[in-house]
């Protein structure tokens, strides 16, 4: 009878990209919210907790804006955003910066902004429990 071993060795730049090609789009918003908690504040935890609900009253647009006008905390929270949907929609993984992100939406076709607007609640969706489950273990 063979046993199975996991090896305890660091996966490569190539293995890790070949299992990110495989993870889920739900993987893929959880892993990624998972990453940007990990340093967030009591505070950032907060504010993204009740992003979603800012949204839905307000829309996409100008929630980004208030936060870029709050500034520190909030504005940390949003440049996370903006880059997990400018990964998703832009090709790139870096924030584009407020002004360039709010031209893009401000360009954008309806179906285009319902896209970025549905996939930052999605992505919210996993930041909030993320940050939520980060501060439980401090």
């Amino acid at each position: 009878m063979s046993t199975l071993s996991l090896k305890k060795s660091q996966p490569s730049a190539t293995t890790q990209a070949a299992t990110a090609s495989r993870m889920t789009l739900e993987q893929r918003r959880a892993q990624d919210a998972w990453q940007r908690a990990q340093h967030y504040t009591k505070e950032q935890a907060k504010i993204a907790k009740g992003l979603p609900a800012l949204i839905m009253n307000s829309g996409l647009m100008q929630v980004l804006a208030f936060c870029h006008e709050k500034g520190g905390a909030y504005e940390l929270v949003a440049t996370d955003l903006r880059t997990w949907l400018a990964c998703r929609f832009l090709g790139t993984n870096r924030d584009p910066g407020f002004d360039a992100f709010m031209q893009v939406l401000m360009t954008a076709g309806p179906r285009d902004f319902q896209a970025f607007t549905s996939e930052a609640f999605a992505w919210l969706k996993w930041l909030r429990q993320m940050a939520a489950a980060r501060m439980q273990g401090d």
